[in-house]
């Protein structure tokens, strides 16, 4: 690591190994930062759009049906930053048949490593949800989750690393040594819980660069600083759900995502951090509440379109798994409406003929998907 760059620390740099090689460790978290007027602006607009989803969250009449494919389009791209590739679709078809990878250079490692970001996250919320304090325990259920079976499960799930490692090419970065870190997660614990004037919002974004700069297990670190960044501000910014979601923004500024934290250890440039994470907070927030409107209006549109269908009603219950899953087959359909499988393929032909599904390529099982809320959910 360049010590060069380090110019205006956030922390101190501490000398390893044999050939004069330092690594950084970072100072607790500010207990006070007032905005600058540079970013007066933007905080303004980013807590009116957390207003704005937390008035969404609380009149929606199920929003359970919203979140599902919300938090699948979150695990998506926060696995695609650090190098790991699933479609949508291919997600979704392992929901419908999980099963562990052959080796570790089948393809389904991919799919089943997205999953668990998405287990994560839900474990995350129920905790946190039961009242359950964001700690070290806390962080360490993320990681064990996320790391269960798959690529990397040699690397300790749950548990902080004892070897040192390094950041990017050239070892650009070096995260503290392990003997450091024992204190450096019960300092963040207890920066967490502490009470300060500071924004909620932007303490959630202190808190996400310092753990992703402590960086305390060999691997999953960016998922889980994702995951907990996730949770804060579910709940440090009062949602009834997980809403808003920021990996999308980072995947794709992520050379602007790496330099900015890097940024904040070498010159302390926590305005700058700050700035990248409001501007994220905008574009997708905007953007999820759109998707949310779009889902609202297309769920309309299927109940429309159902009542349209003389005797057949019951068809109006396939619609909230849809919109948990965007894909079906005839047994789905059987358990959805409780009916036999002929009945099961003359109402998947009602729904193809109401276009509401679409047959796809797959086949033994046949299966259909819902393209409008695919679309909606997973596009850009």
């Amino acid at each position: 690591m360049d010590r060069s760059r380090f110019t205006n620390p956030s922390g101190r740099l501490v000398s390893i190994g044999q050939r004069d090689e330092v690594a950084f460790i970072p100072d607790p978290l500010p207990g006070a930062y007032a905005v600058p007027p540079s970013l007066v602006g933007f905080w303004v607009e980013a807590r009116e759009i957390i207003g704005e989803l937390r008035g969404i969250g609380k009149t929606l009449p199920d929003h359970t049906l919203l979140t599902r494919p919300l938090r699948q389009r979150e695990a998506l791209r926060s696995s695609s930053l650090e190098g790991t590739y699933a479609t949508p679709a291919e997600l979704l078809a392992f929901e419908q048949n999980p099963r562990d990878p052959a080796s570790s250079r089948d393809p389904l490692n991919s799919s089943l490593e997205v999953f668990n970001y998405q287990k994560s996250l839900d474990t995350g919320q129920r905790l946190v949800s039961e009242g359950y304090p964001f700690s070290e325990w806390l962080i360490r259920q993320l990681h064990s989750i996320l790391l269960s079976g798959v690529r990397g499960n040699d690397k300790s799930p749950g548990r902080v690393r004892t070897a040192q490692v390094h950041i990017g090419a050239g070892n650009r970065f070096t995260p503290p040594p392990p003997e450091h870190l024992s204190a450096l997660l019960g300092q963040l614990e207890r920066d967490i819980q502490l009470d300060t004037d500071i924004d909620p919002l932007i303490r959630a974004f202190m808190v996400h660069y310092q753990f992703e700069t402590i960086h305390p297990f060999r691997d999953g670190n960016g998922r889980v600083g994702r995951l907990l960044l996730a949770l804060m501000i579910f709940k440090c910014c009062g949602f009834d759900m997980p809403w808003l979601y920021l990996s999308e923004y980072f995947e794709r500024h992520k050379d602007d995502y790496i330099d900015t934290l890097f940024k904040v250890s070498a010159e302390s440039a926590w305005d700058e951090w700050i700035r990248l994470c409001l501007l994220a907070t905008i574009e997708v927030g905007r953007s999820t509440i759109g998707r949310i409107t779009r889902l609202l209006a297309l769920r309309a549109s299927f109940e429309d379109r159902i009542r349209r269908i003389d005797g057949h009603d019951r068809l109006a219950h396939v619609i909230p798994r849809l919109f948990s899953s965007p894909i079906l087959t005839y047994n789905d359909l059987m358990s959805v409406l409780g009916v036999s499988y002929p009945t099961a393929r003359s109402d998947m032909s009602v729904l193809v003929d109401a276009g509401i599904l679409t047959e796809t390529k797959a086949r033994n099982p046949k299966v259909y998907m819902a393209r409008e809320i695919f679309a909606i959910a997973y596009e850009d």
